[in-house]
């Protein structure tokens, strides 16, 4: 029997919630297809500040270093909203894993089943046939991660790109869209920005070794609308960090609810580290009323790219979307559909893998 070490950061929140729920369908993946996952917690955000006094501790940096990937819940605590930058909860607990393990690409899925298309604040005549866009974030470089310099009266973010942290975000773009429908739009301001020049420029170059990809161009204004205006157009979309931030998230609303979308961060190894897109919903914690689908798709993309169990992922997508003609979160509820809870959906999804 396979075994996989898989490093479980539930962080605040919901998180521990939804946590769950992904875990109780892994196990039902497990008794299928007899493979095994070993789990070990860890803390992370401002559970660990309170533990530990950090957000991302030390012990917890060498769990995810001795496994195979990282599962991670959600980080956001209002008692620590005013800490100092230097010792904020998303910048010390995700930066830092993402920066440690060189966590270069973000892949964040926007999708929309046709059958979901309600739930959607766009209108039905865009979004009922559904969409599926695939943004592919570059994660280790640009303002994020330049020099900082902050004065009583200034303040400047250096936004900075290399030639060979461009190249390999494309490529992750370009292999992403040959298993798709063959269509890379890059996004970025190169009308303005010298880093995005950089950005297009290169992307250009490796389109160049993948001749069947159709490759587009558009500046990141003018795509926030387009994605609104028309989401069943795009395939996937190559972004630089900050833009794809902004992208990703607006994107993710899209689809009506932050609770359906899950992501992944990964290297240039396969390792990874598999989050929902939402946050961590402090005021939904412990109500059971939270849609753990988004962590659940997570563990999907686990399988998927760093234990490269497709059939095993195929499974899950297929087991959310059969429970969801019939059950909803309280996030995506429709007249004829039958609410539960986030322990629930996580139960009636790994009934569903096991049938």
């Amino acid at each position: 029997m396979k075994t996989y070490k898989i490093a479980v950061l539930p962080g605040d929140g919901i998180g521990p919630e939804i946590m769950k729920a992904a875990q109780t369908v892994l196990d039902a993946v497990s008794r299928k297809f007899n493979v095994e996952f070993n789990y070990t917690e860890a803390d992370v955000g401002g559970v660990a500040i309170e533990k530990h006094g950090t957000a991302l501790p030390k012990e917890t940096v060498k769990i995810c270093e001795n496994s195979d990937a990282i599962l991670f819940g959600a980080v956001g605590d209002p008692r620590y909203d005013d800490l100092p930058p230097e010792k904020k909860i998303e910048p010390v607990a995700l930066l830092g894993l993402r920066k440690h393990f060189d966590l270069f690409a973000n892949l964040r899925p926007s999708f929309l089943y046709p059958f979901l298309y309600r739930t959607s604040p766009l209108k039905e005549s865009i979004v009922k046939e559904g969409f599926d866009i695939l943004i592919v974030r570059e994660l280790t470089s640009d303002a994020y991660f330049g020099k900082k310099v902050l004065k009583e009266d200034m303040g400047s973010d250096e936004m900075l790109y290399r030639k060979p942290e461009v190249e390999r975000i494309a490529k992750t773009a370009f292999e992403a869209a040959r298993k798709r429908k063959k269509y890379v739009t890059c996004v970025d301001k190169s009308n303005v920005l010298s880093s995005s020049i950089l950005f297009r420029r290169t992307v250009t170059e490796v389109a160049k070794k993948y001749p069947d990809v159709k490759l587009d161009y558009l500046f990141i204004d003018n795509a926030t609308t387009m994605i609104i205006k028309r989401p069943k157009d795009f395939d996937v979309m190559v972004t630089t960090n900050m833009f794809g931030d902004i992208l990703s998230d607006e994107a993710a609303m899209l689809s009506g609810s932050l609770g359906m979308l899950p992501s992944a961060s990964i290297n240039e190894k396969g390792f990874g580290m598999y989050e929902p897109a939402g946050g961590s919903a402090p005021k939904m914690a412990g109500k059971n009323t939270a849609n753990p689908i988004a962590q659940i798709l997570s563990a999907a993309l686990m399988l998927r790219h760093s234990f490269k169990m497709e059939k095993e992922a195929q499974a899950i997508e297929s087991a959310v979307q059969k429970t969801l003609h019939k059950y909803r979160t309280k996030d995506i509820m429709e007249e004829g559909m039958e609410q539960v809870g986030t322990k629930e959906m996580g139960e009636k999804i790994a009934e569903n893998i096991g049938r």
